[in-house]
């Protein structure tokens, strides 16, 4: 074993690294392959960054692979998405073709021999029609799937029950398939630059340098530029909270090599923030870890009033440093935000903008509900978490072979 998992003791509960090896002791050596469409943008590609190590850390052999297509493949791969979360979608014989023909030529190119096969959403879906061998192929799905599209859950569906197992974020995300179903609720790294302290000179400094003002409370959301994360809705409950509190927004974000739509819902944003000084509207890089650090750090309130939501990271991350979130009443952040205990779930405008009111004004009860999400996640939602479960889960694969 390695000391990289030595680093994380401080924030584990007692015991559990400990725990860590003892499972991966029969696994050493064990050649785990993880496919996704992504190596920047996105919480799969910053989860898999820091899951790898670690892996390796416990004498496992991980290895990533990565989708490359077209524009016309990810528009495609887009809509998919937005169909696995509910939007109705037409599946034309085209867009079947563009699909198939991208991943299928992916299939072909990568290396995919390995001891075991976890392939990331439904991007890379269609490999399955290249397994060879012995080793078990997963499935994980990191999408809201509680509402699909059901003509184009039926098209992905048989790719996905020719896997050996499927794992999903939550429970009601689970769909009706033989094969057997896991729940591996998402996390994050506790010692990625993301989340690592930061001390309050280099907060500050940059406040200002991407031009936000300390002077006030800070309302923020953090998310990609999608529809589902309801940015501009956010920006209609701020504008009521500012009926009566002096206050800014800050919409951070970015956008993934995948997802081809967050120049227009961007645009929607800048729109709907449009000649309001107290809004700032920030396109990030994918790398700027820090700055989003420092930003959740500087909040007041914490908000992610998504529609849909695979699990919500943001929410995670916030309520690590000792943040109340607002969010919404969908997917992962229900699971997350236990409503009155650490946060409030919202399902309105009017809604968010009561409950990012009640926070700002009451410092007190913000401040009681930060410490209850830190702990909460502590318990629940780090990286060494979700290293355990895939360490059971393969294990598992592995006698039902034998």
């Amino acid at each position: 074993m390695g000391r990289l998992l030595d680093q994380y003791g401080e924030e584990m509960l007692p015991g559990r690294t400990e725990r860590l090896e003892r499972l991966a002791a029969p696994l050493a050596g064990l050649r785990l392959l993880h496919v996704n469409s992504t190596k920047v943008g996105g919480g799969v590609a910053e989860m898999l960054q820091r899951l790898m190590p670690l892996f390796e850390d416990l004498g496992l052999r991980p290895r990533w692979e990565i989708v490359e297509g077209t524009p016309a493949f990810f528009d495609v791969t887009k809509s998919f998405h937005n169909a696995l979360q509910g939007k109705n979608l037409v599946l034309t014989a085209a867009m079947r073709e563009t699909y198939l023909a991208v991943a299928r030529a992916n299939a072909a190119r990568l290396d995919l021999s390995a001891d075991a096969v976890v392939i990331h959403d439904p991007q890379p879906a269609p490999f399955v029609e290249k397994r060879e061998g012995p080793a078990p192929w997963i499935w994980r799905c990191h999408i809201d799937l509680s509402r699909p599209d059901r003509e184009f859950w039926e098209f992905l569906r048989s790719f996905v029950v020719r896997y050996d197992a499927a794992i999903f974020s939550l429970p009601q995300f689970a769909r009706r398939m033989a094969i057997p179903q896991f729940l591996v609720w998402p996390s994050i790294d506790p010692l990625s630059d993301k989340n690592l302290p930061m001390a309050p000179e280099e907060v500050e400094a940059t406040l200002r340098r991407l031009g936000v003002p300390a002077d006030r409370p800070i309302v923020l959301q953090v998310s990609r530029f999608d529809r589902f994360k309801d940015p501009v809705g956010v920006v209609k409950a701020f504008r009521l909270v500012r009926r009566r509190t002096d206050a800014v927004l800050v919409l951070a974000g970015g956008g993934a090599d995948d997802d081809p739509e967050g120049a227009a819902v961007l645009a929607e944003v800048r729109s709907a923030a449009e000649g309001d000084p107290d809004i700032h509207v920030l396109l990030l890089p994918p790398t700027a870890h820090r700055e989003i650090n420092a930003l959740q750090r500087a909040a007041t309130v914490v908000v992610q009033k998504s529609t849909r939501e695979g699990f919500g990271l943001t929410v995670t991350e916030a309520m690590w440093k000792g943040k109340p979130v607002v969010g919404g009443l969908t997917g992962g952040i229900a699971t997350q935000i236990v409503h009155g205990l650490n946060g409030f779930l919202v399902s309105s405008v009017e809604g968010a903008a009561f409950r990012i009111q009640t926070l700002l004004e009451n410092p007190d009860l913000a401040r009681q509900m930060g410490e209850e999400g830190r702990e909460h996640v502590r318990r629940n939602f780090l990286i060494t978490r979700s290293v355990r479960d895939y360490l059971v889960l393969l294990t598992w694969l592995k006698e039902r072979r034998r």
